[in-house]
Order: structure tokens, then sequence, then C-alpha cells
């Protein structure tokens, strides 16, 4: 199994940056791919980002390319997204997930029913 805490949520005013971590436990060397998903109230859960964790392949929503990056640090187990340029319609819960297969094609890396562990997820708040 395993274990995912998401952290660095917060308060930020519209054009500001937070830097959201994803931090893996247990049997981490099942985690081929991560992503970013969120949830804004009243909407679906949407893909953020995703990360191939052994050749860093990274895949965007058209939402938050150019803005967003996301990251990994191997030796940490831990996954980043560098949220710049936020905007209100960024706020949401944002989860971390993590699959054991390493997904290449849109039809899985954004989908949320693919991934099998899920953190509690964090909270991030724009302003206007």
């Amino acid at each position: 199994q395993v274990q995912l805490v998401e952290s660095g949520g917060g308060l930020v005013q519209t054009g500001g940056s937070l830097r959201l971590s994803c931090a893996a436990s247990g049997r981490t060397f099942n985690t081929a791919t991560m992503a970013w998903f969120r949830r804004a109230p009243g909407k679906e859960r949407e893909f953020v980002a995703a990360i191939n964790w052994a050749d860093e392949i990274t895949y965007y929503a058209a939402s938050v390319k150019g803005r967003f990056t996301i990251s990994r640090e191997y030796t940490k187990n831990t996954m980043y997204l560098q949220m710049n340029s936020l905007k209100p319609e960024d706020t949401a819960v944002y989860y971390c997930a993590g699959d054991r297969a390493t997904f290449y094609s849109s039809r899985y890396y954004s989908t949320a029913s693919e991934y099998d562990y899920w953190g509690q997820g964090t909270q991030v708040t724009v302003s206007s």
C-alpha cells in the first residue's frame, strides 16, 4: 500500500504563487505515475498535471499549462506542484494521486479512476 500526504495549500491573492507537496510512503516503488487533480466547489474533479516517475515525462491540463510546473524529487519520494500566476478559478481542493502503471496516453493519465492511491487533499484559495 502507498500513503500520500499533501501539504502547502493556503490563501493567496490573484497573481500569487504556491507550491504544493505530496509525500509518498509505504510501497513507493508502486508509484510509477503521480498526478494532481483538483475539485472546485460544485464542480467535478479535474486533472491538473501528471508525471512519470522514471522518465519525468510531464503532462498538463490546458488551463494550467505555462503557469504550473509538476516535478518530483526521487530520493525523497516527493512530488511538487509549483503554481504561479494564480487565478480565482484555481480555487479548489488539490489532491495527489498515484498509480503502479506508467501512463503515456491522456486516456489514462488524466482519468481519476485510473489511479489507485489518493491523498486527503489540500485547500487552495485564490482571492480576487
